[in-house]
């Protein structure tokens, strides 16, 4: 396992920080992307070269083709590509929700996958190697009210990763992964101070990323969830 390059969307909170964090810890490198300027700045301050951390939205196709080419020309293509990044409504009934708010849930949550997906994964099946996990949730496979544009993201991403596993050549592996319930700025959101009786995103990265680090081609279109 020593040496991957693992490459992670949303690096600048929660799950996302957390894995950057377990990862550099278990002696990888780590590239990572993340809209907070400050956060991204504290990620090359504690954890410099060879790992590498831009601000980047991936809900943007021109940002994220740049940023892909930069970190390709540098590092060449991750052997783990985590596409972490995401966005949840606020509590509120489907047809509170504003056009503004539904448009970022999906331009992030499924347009930011497939833009990373769009300018990364060519080099990686260009060697015929390498695992894309695309972050699902609980509620890609169920379903609540009032985060019903929420839902409809993760449902979205389920459905995408298994129609783009069987495009991908021997050897690779795309995987929809359901990481559970961990008690991040997301989940505070939904669940209030209930969030805090479930595990802290350090905690899970613990067990997650040697979970993530052992997935490869046999898993090719799975629907997983991390123990």
């Amino acid at each position: 396992m020593a040496g991957k390059t693992v490459l992670i969307t949303g690096a600048t909170y929660g799950l996302g920080w957390a894995l950057a964090a377990e990862f550099v810890r278990l002696g990888h490198t780590v590239l990572g992307c993340g809209r907070t300027k400050a956060r991204i700045d504290q990620l090359r301050r504690q954890f410099g070269p060879p790992h590498d951390f831009y601000v980047i939205d991936v809900s943007s196709d021109a940002e994220v083709k740049s940023w892909a080419s930069l970190l390709l020309n540098s590092h060449g293509p991750p052997d783990l590509l985590l596409n972490n990044a995401a966005v949840i409504n606020k509590n509120a009934r489907l047809w509170e929700v504003t056009a503004r708010e539904f448009d970022e849930v999906m331009d992030v949550n499924v347009k930011g996958v497939a833009n990373v997906i769009r300018y990364v994964v060519p080099e990686m099946v260009k060697r015929k190697r390498g695992v894309i996990v695309n972050f699902s949730s609980g509620w890609g496979r169920s379903t609540d009210a009032e985060v019903a544009p929420y839902c409809a993201s993760k449902w979205a991403i389920e459905g995408l990763t298994q129609a783009f596993a069987q495009e991908l050549p021997s050897g690779m592996a795309a995987v929809a992964l359901n990481p559970g319930i961990i008690n991040t700025r997301m989940l505070q959101s939904c669940f209030g101070q209930a969030a805090a009786n479930y595990p802290s995103p350090e905690a899970w990265a613990r067990t997650a990323a040697p979970f993530l680090l052992q997935l490869g081609p046999a898993d090719n279109g799975k629907a997983l969830t991390v123990p």
